[in-house]
């Protein structure tokens, strides 16, 4: 941590900014945050207070009742500080294509209602770069709009430039949100954001709305989840046990118990000891497996003719897609993982978002394997009975970065060992990498809460 000079004394605190009512600027700073929009904002203010409005004076402010808000890509800077103080209507200074997509506004609305109310909200176009527009904007929703309050947690360099001006020379309640500390904070005249926790709780759902997605139908009924609890663990047990074979052993239970599409699949299967594999070989029914699968309940009714047929009957539609799908031991194991960590407000397994056509982009699905959320930062998990690939890596990226923002976290769970190279790569996307070591080791859980900073390393 660092301190210099600028128009007087600045020094360190932990709301990040705060400015008395003498000649003392205070702001806390590490050489890496020096761009960040706090800093900014407050250095603008002092030059304005200074320089430009030399006989500024502070007068009362009264409750706000109108927002101003910078509009940011990260979808959280533009919703937070109105879901916590709730003001009577918001103005977004936005871009051009924000300003003119009607489907983008309806979407942000959409977010808000979802959330239990229902706000005016005000588009403001606003150009990126000239500050003396955008001053002259801000000032004029002013005069419009007495009482207004302005958040300078996002928005551009000139944006924050015209805000710190305005903000000084309008006599203006601001502040902003750290991600750090999870907080508001007053810069000025913002007493009702004085070192203030920030409580809310978002939703899986909150997050994949705010930033214009919808949550559709997963692979998994989430409802249903907790019933399986305890059947999680001795089903990653048998994973374990049998893990070199896994894929031919779920290959061959997918070969003997087909289903048409559209149809009830049947619970009870009969089949051949020996099906089909990839590229014209053979898998032959693998008895132990089988056989671990009977004893933790997933099947019943097992009878293995060797070397000839083999029969069972699944518990459920459930345990049968799971003994189907290569992937689903682990999503489940995480999934559970997350509920132990006690840490998380919502999780969610095979978390599947359709991008609705944002700003010109046509509609485009993804799953995530394995979403939570713990307040307003999400945690984005990928699982992987595989190697850690370059391009999963760089999808959950993506990802992570659409729907959470920059406080966002994401893992990545493989059950082999990542290579260096890997980690590497996950390091500068800053995914952590969870791998067969730390799971054979009962680590997930721990490893979990690491991530999340609700636990020391």
């Amino acid at each position: 941590m660092r301190s210099m000079q600028f128009f007087g004394k600045i020094g360190k605190n932990d709301s990040g900014v705060k400015i008395s009512g003498n000649d003392r600027l205070e702001i806390g700073f590490s050489v890496s945050d020096l761009s960040c929009a706090t800093f900014r904002f407050a250095v603008y203010y002092k030059c304005s207070t200074h320089i430009l409005f030399p006989s500024h004076h502070r007068k009362a402010r009264r409750a706000m009742t109108t927002l101003i808000e910078l509009y940011d890509e990260r979808a959280i800077e533009n919703v937070l500080a109105a879901d916590m103080f709730r003001p009577k209507r918001i103005i977004f200074l936005c871009p051009t294509e924000v300003a003119q997509s009607r489907q983008r506004q309806e979407q942000i609305g959409d977010f808000f209602r979802n959330r239990g109310w229902n706000p005016e909200l005000i588009f403001v176009e606003a150009s990126l770069y000239k500050v003396d527009r955008i001053l002259r904007q801000l000032l004029a929703i002013s005069e419009k709009y007495p009482g207004c309050a302005l958040d300078v947690t996002g928005g551009s360099d000139a944006e924050l430039f015209a805000a710190g001006m305005f903000a000084a020379k309008a006599n203006v309640s601001a502040f902003t949100y750290s991600r750090k500390k999870n907080r508001f904070y007053n810069i000025s005249g913002a007493e009702f954001a004085d070192d203030l926790p920030c409580n809310i709780l978002y939703s899986v759902e909150d997050f994949f709305l705010m930033a214009g997605g919808t949550l559709l139908p997963g692979r998994v009924d989430n409802g249903t989840l907790r019933e399986y609890l305890k059947d999680i663990d001795p089903f990653f047990d048998c994973f374990l046990q049998y893990r070199r074979e896994w894929t031919d052993i779920i290959t061959y239970m997918q070969r003997i118990s087909p289903a048409e599409y559209g149809q009830i699949p049947p619970m009870s299967i009969q089949g051949k000891y020996i099906v089909k594999g990839e590229r014209g070989g053979r898998i032959l029914a693998k008895e132990e497996a089988l056989q671990a699968f009977e004893r933790i309940g997933f099947i019943h009714d097992l009878n293995i003719v060797s070397g000839e047929s083999v029969s069972f009957r699944f518990r459920d539609v459930n345990t049968r897609a799971w003994l189907r799908d290569v992937g689903s031991v682990l999503e489940l194991y995480v999934y559970k993982a997350c509920l132990d960590a006690n840490i998380f407000n919502d999780i969610i397994s095979s978390a599947v978002v359709r991008w609705d056509e944002v700003l010109g982009h046509a509609s485009v699905i993804n799953e995530i394997d394995v979403m939570a959320t713990r307040g307003v930062v999400p945690l984005f998990i990928s699982c992987k009975v595989s190697d850690i690939k370059t391009e999963a890596l760089n999808e959950l990226a993506i990802l992570r970065d659409r729907f959470g923002g920059k406080g966002a976290k994401a893992a990545i769970v493989s059950t082999g060992r990542c290579n260096a190279a890997s980690r590497h790569r996950a390091a500068q996307l800053g995914i952590a990498v969870i791998d067969r070591d730390e799971l054979e080791g009962g680590q997930l859980t721990h490893r979990l809460k690491v991530i999340m900073k609700a636990e020391d390393s």
